[in-house]
């Protein structure tokens, strides 16, 4: 950090250690967001807490070991006092906090105090977790340490044992320690755009840590964004570098076993010269030289650092990539500059805020000039302006060294950002760092494919798609579908849906994406929160274990996923994934832990290499993305899939499906709403695209019903909606108007139904014409196949087995009333006749399995439909009451039995019923209401046992007949609810006649407590009433009307859709009765005797009727496929256009618009445009005044006819060059890049800085060759200076054309010793003659010749540069 004091950063950079960079990777074993990251930061935390005191005992043993910090061990007195006025040493420490061993008498007696040997290391007394006194329970982490300590050992403790996860960005942010003011509005932004890019993308924010200045600002703005924030959101890491040796009140840090936490108080008015701690950072490194109040120790230990982790590799996302770095700027002084200058000399970008004060804004002014227009003139210009305080104080030798520094800095402008608020599109400083950050990697010596697929990769990990499109996915650059395979792999793992759809734009097809590898790579890497993944590893627990012999495959297999699947789904689909069979090898090539996005080692991009013999693709990889992302729940993802899918309406009902049951499974309450929500989706989805299927074609949209998806586990769409459960889907016009088709058979839909009642009683009128078919030669043919179509017809079958039904029943109502016999009757025979055909009909239900799903699955629908659960029961209770019957002593309850029977078969009629769109819903209302009625019969026990059981206690003594016992408490309770009161409960109609005293009359009950003598009742008349009051007062009024109102609602929320639940359970009775023989009851029997001769003795299989289920042929399916897709995008154009159509859009979109009009009119480029029109106008002008001229002198006009040319007028963009002249000057100024450099080549020994204005001379060519031809030379292109050479050829010379002037500026000051000097003078520039003699003894330093200033130096390989509009070519060697 910078000290609050304007003081000289002199210290110089010191080198990292050089410790290979290592690969970290992630915690957990899904790549995800870095919220996701966060929470498993914040489980791991919560995990530590139970073993806070191991995690102490082995912090405080490894520190001390590890970290050391610095003592001064010898007291020198110095010639300055502390602030209090006390004598301290020379390192500003007073005697009295020195040790012991620095006041003795040393050996070291009588001599300077050199910090190299008179301080010494030993193991550091302060660290811990910190809590600032009085500003909450916030508790951070700090360590003193030496600033020698390797940056490999802070690095580990800060991910190890502080529980930090590895960056993904390191954002370094400098500038003054004085407290300054910003703008609001640009405070507002800074903040919001630094905690926003550290937040996104999970980076690491390094300050000076001190509660002053910009440390003060970015802990501010952490501030701001926690208490805003949801805990949900993941912490902003904040680390600030501070020297020790400046922190006020660092002693209560001190604590030799760890301070757990320590207590530090900020006294900011006591503090004197020293800094407070920022009580918003969270991490603390104080850094320990020895020394008292001497601020800058830290900086090379924090840059050190910081390379240190810029070197790491951090996966990401499946994104392997070497950890950024980033320096932000605010305001500054003298140190923030010589910070900048060596953030620029070691290639870290650096974002520079204009507006912010001082240095910042120097740049920030002179950034865009050209290198010859930053003069020292210009530097003093704008130092007089942002450092008017100490400007007066700034000697010529410290400004030329800013303007020297300034200029190498504005050089590497590829590395220097300037974020300028509200200007050139800029609206965000996160925007302004990361964009610095690809400007950066852009501007890489070795920029090609590897370099912009290092951008990409940057832009992926942080999330930022806007980037991606502005910077990367531009025209210098076109991306291959297969380059994007890798990164589009690590998007979809990440869930960032923006990139998915920007590489689908960018002409990534999913079915070249998707091989199984990559399938299997992508289920290895589910999210370990989503439910999926939990019930995909108890599939994995039940796996039996791989024998020794079987080579080592991947834990997780397609199959497992299949079996998943497949009981999400349904069992009457089929595994998508196959079992692999025996001997088979694993389908994945690589283990799964090193296939990462790197871009050394193993990758991605392996896992599209096609192997011999090894089948890539998957059935359908647009379904396979599809599930992987409707399982995880991410909702954007998914639809940017589905909209690439093929069997679209399949997929969507599908998806519903399993989001569904999903959901049935889910805890998290929030989880469970948005599966639902998207359920409900996916369904209006599936009837969007259905309906415009239905409008264009009803005979092919019914066909996409019933078709057999082979994708989809071989189902049909229908059959999918019916098991999810999508009333809507289903109650849709033309899935119901296909039901209704398949209701009647071949017979038309408009037939009346007193036509085929009457056509059933008396079929011969069907040859009358009566009944009119669908079919034309069904309708003009002969009898025979009519009456066969009639009668199969469903509608036909159903009603044939009403009338059967209720024959059924008046004939059993009939022998229980008047024909039960000791001995049965011909009516009863055929009665159990008639329950023998029932009773083969439900078997034949329960066998059917033209699916081949198998009898236990069969068994399991078959049970699963309670109409068929009460058909059951019927029958059994009629076998029951049967066998007593047949037992003459049971005969009596024989006939008791089938009389209860005989309720559930009328029970039955409540299904056939439900086919009646009047009273099918009242079914459904009454079944619903049923429900609500046990709810309330149990809250109704509670107050009829309670209330029963006190009265009886009160009224009875010792009552010992259970019958009795059971009317008074549950009996006479429950009558009491509907008006018929107790007796004796008010003494009114006491009266010992009525009952028995002793309780030994059976017919009467017991007599309450009375006075034998009085014959009155002796119990407390006036508590009975009060309780009989309660309890009518609770049972009548408050839960009988609590029952009504549970009604009501019942009632309210099945009337509002009672279309849509009877539509659906429609298709039950349909189907049932669609696969039923014609016979109805008791002539079913003749078919199934052919059924059985069929299906047993000749074995053939059972078939399922085409109307419901229909497979395709493959070019049929095809073009209905096809003809599918374009519908739905015809769907997907409708939704868009709704969707723009919104006013809240619309809004949306005109202030888009507007935005960037504004941006466009504040472009500094259209102002540089207009400059450059102005320009070749005025040179336009000129040319045409020469043309008249000459046109002129050649006789033709009169001097009185030639216009003046027009007086140019300034342009506003003066100062600005051109973009083409700036560029070419630049390129021209590139050659002596180290030659102008601050520091000798490959040394860290400072040259005397001299800026290049102080050398302006300028020699024609012919004078030069001139005095070359008087040396004895001959006029040789080779024989030219360097700096000449390539531009002054003659003629006859095949590199170049003659030019006739020469200008150059000498660019080299000093040089190695072996090169040559030019001995022509040039004159001196005033008030430079006092700096020969530091120029010299700094070149002698580097061991290197210095010229004297003045005078030309020309060294071997650096080209001189032109000045006119001729290009430069560089000479070839002496």
């Amino acid at each position: 950090m910078e000290p609050p004091t304007l003081r000289k950063a002199g210290s110089k950079q010191e080198e990292a250690f050089g410790v290979q960079p290592r690969r970290v990777a992630d915690l957990g074993t899904v790549p995800s967001l870095w919220r996701s990251n966060s929470s498993l930061r914040k489980v791991r935390r919560s995990q530590n807490l139970f073993g806070n005191s191991e995690k102490q005992e082995s912090l405080s043993s490894w520190i001390p070991e590890n970290i050391k910090k610095k003592e001064c061990m010898y007291f020198v007195e110095s010639s300055k006092l502390s602030d209090a006025g006390k004598v301290v040493c020379e390192c500003g420490y007073t005697r009295q906090q020195h040790l012991e061993e620095a006041t003795r008498p040393h050996t070291w007696q009588g001599k300077d105090w050199d910090p190299k040997k008179h301080v010494q290391e030993m193991p550091t007394d302060a660290f811990g977790d910190i809590v600032f006194t009085g500003l909450g329970q916030k508790v951070g982490k700090y360590v003193r340490l030496s600033q020698d300590t390797p940056p490999s050992v802070i690095y580990h403790l800060m991910t190890q044992y502080w529980g930090l996860d590895v960056p993904n960005l390191l954002i370094s942010v400098t500038g003054g320690a004085k407290d300054f003011n910003m703008k609001p509005r640009l405070k507002s932004v800074f903040r919001r755009g630094l905690v926003k890019v550290a937040q996104t993308t999970g980076a690491w924010i390094i300050t000076g840590g001190s509660h002053t200045g910009v440390m003060k600002q970015v802990g501010e703005a952490v501030r701001d964004f926690t208490l805003s924030s949801s805990h949900n959101e993941g912490e902003v890491v904040t680390v600030g570098v501070a020297t020790w040796g400046t922190v006020h009140n660092r002693e209560d840090l001190i604590h030799p076993s760890g301070g757990f936490p320590a207590e530090y108080v900020m006294d900011e008015e006591g503090q004197g010269h020293l800094t407070c701690l920022d009580s918003n950072h969270s991490h603390f490194i104080l850094v320990d030289d020895g020394t008292h109040g001497r601020y800058g120790v830290e900086i090379p230990l924090r840059t050190r650092l910081e390379k240190f982790i810029s070197e790491q590799t951090k996966e990401r996302g499946g994104v392997a990539i070497k950890i950024p770095i980033v320096c932000v700027v605010l305001e500054g002084g003298p140190g923030t500059l010589h910070t900048i200058y060596n953030a620029i000399t070691n290639g870290t970008p650096c974002v520079v805020v204009e507006g912010s004060g001082r240095v910042a804004d120097v740049i920030a002014q002179v950034a865009g000039l050209p290198i010859s227009e930053v003069t020292i003139s210009r530097i003093q210009q704008k130092l007089s302006v942002f450092f008017q305080e100490v400007f007066e104080t700034l000697t010529e030798s410290r400004i030329a060294e800013w303007t020297k520094k300034i200029q190498d800095i504005v050089r590497r402008r590829q590395l220097l950002t300037i974020f300028r608020e509200g200007k050139d599109g800029q609206q965000d400083v996160d925007v302004a760092i990361l964009q610095a950050l690809l400007k950066a990697s852009r501007s890489h010596d070795h920029f090609g494919h590897e370099n912009w697929d290092h951008q990409l990769k940057l832009a992926v990990a942080w999330n930022r798609v806007d980037i991606a499109r502005s910077e990367i996915f531009t025209d210098e650059r076109q991306w291959k579908p297969s380059e994007l395979h890798p990164v589009m792999t690590a998007a979809l793992i990440s869930n960032k849906p923006e990139f998915v759809k920007l590489f689908l734009e960018n002409g990534v097809r999913l079915k070249e994406l998707v091989t199984w590898d990559t399938l299997l790579y992508l289920y290895q890497n589910l999210d370990p929160s989503c439910l999926f993944h939990s019930k995909l590893q108890k599939v994995l627990a039940d796996e039996p274990e791989r024998p020794v012999c079987v080579p080592p495959a991947p834990r997780v297999q397609m199959h497992h996923v299949a079996q998943v699947l497949r009981e999400l789904l349904g069992d009457f689909t089929q595994p998508l994934y196959p079992r692999p069979r025996t001997g088979d090898r694993p389908r994945l090539l690589l283990p799964v832990p090193n296939i990462k996005l790197n871009v050394q080692g193993v990758s991605l991009r392996s896992l599209y290499k096609r192997s011999p013999g090894h089948v890539a693709f998957t059935m359908d990889p647009v379904r396979d993305l599809l599930i992987w992302a409707i399982i995880q729940n991410r909702r954007e993802l998914a639809e940017i899939i589905w909209a690439q899918s093929q069997d679209c309406i399949a997929a969507a009902l599908a998806c519903s499906k399993i989001l569904k049951e999903l959901s049935k499974e889910e805890e998290d309450t929030d989880s469970l709403e948005e599966m639902l929500a998207l359920a409900d989706e996916y369904e209006h989805r599936a009837i969007g695209v259905f309906t415009e299927c239905h409008r264009k074609d009803e005979d092919r949209a019914q066909k996409l019903l019933t078709r057999v998806s082979e994708a989809w586990g071989k189902t049909t769409c229908l059959q999918l909606a019916l098991e999810a459960k999508d009333m809507k889907f289903v109650s849709h016009g033309g899935v119901q108007a296909f039901l209704t088709k398949v209701w009647w058979g071949q017979l038309c839909v408009d037939n009346g139904l007193w036509r085929v009642i009457v056509c059933m009683l008396a079929f011969p009128l069907l040859y009358t014409g009566l009944i009119s078919f669908r079919e034309r030669r069904l309708q003009a043919g002969p009898g025979l196949p009519r009456v066969r179509a009639f009668f199969n017809a469903p509608v036909v079958i159903f009603h044939l087995n009403i009338l059967s039904y209720f024959a059924f029943l008046c004939l059993f109502a009939y022998v229980l009333m008047v024909d039960f016999q000791p001995t049965p009757s011909c009516c009863e025979y055929l009665i159990y006749f008639w329950l023998f055909s029932l009773v083969c009909e439900e078997l034949r239900q329960l066998f059917y399995d033209p699916d081949e799903f198998g009898l236990m699955k069969m068994a399991l629908l078959y049970f699963s439909d309670f109409w068929n659960k009460l058909d059951i029961g019927a029958i059994l209770l009629f076998i029951a009451g049967l066998t007593c019957r047949l037992i003459p002593a049971l005969l009596y309850p024989g006939r008791i039995i089938l009389s209860l029977d005989f309720i559930m078969f009328c029970l039955r009629l409540m299904h056939i019923f439900t086919i009646s769109k009047t009273l099918g819903p009242k079914i459904i209302i009454v079944k619903r209401m049923m429900k609500d009625v046990f709810f309330f019969l149990f809250l109704l026990a509670v107050w009829v046992v309670s209330f029963g059981v006190a009265k009886q206690a009160i009224l009875i003594h010792n009552e010992s007949r259970v019958d009795w016992i059971f009317r008074g408490v549950v009996y006479q309770s429950y009558l009491t609810i509907f008006g018929q009161m107790p007796a004796y409960i008010d003494g009114v109609n006491f009266s010992l006649d009525q009952c028995s005293p002793n309780g030994t009359d059976p017919y009467k009950p017991k007599c309450p407590e009375s006075d034998a003598v009085r014959h009155e009742p002796a119990f407390p008349e006036w508590l009975t009433v009060i309780l009989l009051c309660l309890y009518l007062l609770f049972t009548n009024i408050l839960l009988l009307n609590l029952l009504i109102a549970m009604f009501n609602y019942t009632f309210q929320q099945v009337q509002e859709h009672t279309d849509q639940i009877w539509k659906f359970q429609r298709h039950d009775l349909i189907e049932e009765y669609q696969g039923r023989p014609p016979a109805p009851p008791p002539f079913i029997l003749l078919s199934h005797l052919h059924l059985f001769i069929k299906r047993v003795v000749l074995k053939i299989p059972a078939r399922r009727r085409k109307q419901l289920k229909s497979k395709l042929e493959k070019n049929e399916e095809a073009a209905l496929l096809s003809w599918e897709i374009y519908l739905k995008e015809s769907y997907l154009q409708n939704q868009q256009y709704q969707q723009k159509q919104r006013p809240e859009q619309k809004i949306q979109d005109i202030g888009n618009k507007v935005s960037t009009m504004v941006d466009l009119l504040e472009m500094e480029s259209l102002k540089q445009r207009l400059a450059s029109l102005e320009e070749q106008v005025a040179q336009t002008s000129r040319a045409l005044h020469w043309v008249m001229k000459a046109l002129r002198d050649g006789g033709f006009g009169s001097e009185e006819g030639i216009p003046a040319p027009a007086p140019q007028k300034a342009s506003e963009g003066q100062d600005l060059e051109p973009d083409g002249r700036q560029e070419e000057e630049d390129v021209g100024d590139t050659h002596h890049v180290n030659a102008r450099h601050l520091l000798y080549p490959n040394s860290h020994v400072t040259r005397f800085p001299v800026p290049n204005e102080k050398v302006p001379w300028e020699r024609s060519g012919a004078s030069v060759r001139n005095q070359l031809q008087r040396r004895g030379r001959t006029h040789r292109p080779a024989e030219l200076p360097r700096g000449l050479r390539g531009s002054g050829r003659a003629p006859s010379e095949p590199h170049g054309p003659h030019r006739t002037a020469w200008t150059w500026k000498p660019r080299l000051l000093w040089t190695q010793p072996h090169a040559a000097a030019c001995d022509h003078p040039v004159e001196a520039q005033p008030g430079w003659s006092h700096l020969q003699e530091k120029h010299k003894e700094n070149a002698r330093s580097a061991g290197r010749k210095a010229l004297p200033l003045g005078t030309l130096g020309l060294a071997r390989g650096l080209p001189g540069t032109r000045r006119d509009t001729a290009p430069e070519a560089e000479a070839g060697p002496p």
